[in-house]
């Protein structure tokens, strides 16, 4: 019973955050009203290398992948959305 309880906990939390991802980040792009499933083909299971410094993450994906373009409008919109206003 407590498998279960955690698999539906994970998976709802999960859902919750797929749509505040959709509501904040691709409010603006192509895919303001795609699937879950197609979110997380084309946007989440994307190769890419991650680099972490101390004040910035740096993201390069591969020359070709076909949705740079709107992975990029979505990396930038959370990052303008100020979280702290009064």
């Amino acid at each position: 019973m407590r498998v279960n309880q955690i698999r539906l906990w994970c998976s709802s939390v999960a859902c919750t955050l797929l749509q505040a991802f959709r509501m904040i980040g691709l409010a603006v792009a192509k895919m303001a009203r795609a699937q879950c499933s197609a979110i997380r083909l084309k946007l989440l299971k994307i190769g890419a290398c991650i680099k972490i410094s101390v004040r910035r993450i740096l993201v390069s994906l591969a020359s070709g992948c076909p949705y740079k373009e709107i992975f990029g409008t979505v990396w930038a919109r959370p990052q303008r959305i100020n979280p702290l206003r009064y």
